[in-house]
């Protein structure tokens, strides 16, 4: 069995084969849109998967002194990354600093937390605005959202949405707690 890591390795190499830096950079974006690992956890994992035989890779010329691994994922790689994909994940512990500081936000000035509330509503929007951007991309480059939920291409439509609708809800948020903390009289 896998780390999370492991498989979100295995999710990308499903699509199709990459080097490490390839996967480190698509660990910021999309991936890193609702999960993160450092770059210094990704090769670690790859040797963890290849001594798994989850994937393999093979050598191709490199830019730099090296050469650079092309890691593809095997089939038992995708068997295991189907078996995990359809199981309940885990409970976790939700660590959400804003919520934190909101549970608190009594002992602080109305004018000082709405200005920490109206640049966390802006760095929200923009978010919005960036996934919207990347709806738009999908649908141009299908020709409508995908449909087929068995395509990569859905399920990366899939968490988009949940992204798109998740931003909007925390937009929302934002705005009726500025509205409350404008009404609110200071006692």
């Amino acid at each position: 069995m896998c780390s999370t890591l492991g498989y979100a390795l295995l999710g990308l190499l499903a699509r199709q084969p990459r080097t490490g830096y390839e996967l480190t950079q698509l660990l910021r974006a999309p991936i890193g849109y609702y999960w993160t690992a450092s770059h210094s956890q990704v090769y670690p994992e790859l040797a963890a998967l290849e001594a798994d035989k989850l994937v393999g890779h093979r050598v191709i010329v490199g830019p730099g002194p090296r050469d650079t691994k092309r890691y593809r994922i095997t089939a038992a790689g995708r068997r295991a990354l189907a078996t995990w994909a359809a199981r309940r994940p885990d409970t976790t512990v939700n660590r959400d600093e804003l919520m934190l500081k909101v549970y608190s936000l009594w002992t602080v000035d109305p004018t000082r937390a709405r200005e920490m509330i109206v640049a966390q509503r802006e760095a929200d929007a923009a978010t919005l605005l960036h996934y919207q951007r990347m709806e738009r991309s999908m649908r141009q480059e299908h020709g409508r959202a995908p449909a087929d939920p068995t395509t990569p291409e859905f399920s990366s439509y899939a968490t988009l949405r949940r992204g798109l609708s998740f931003q909007t809800h925390v937009i929302a948020w934002c705005d009726w707690l500025l509205d409350a903390l404008t009404t609110t009289p200071r006692v």
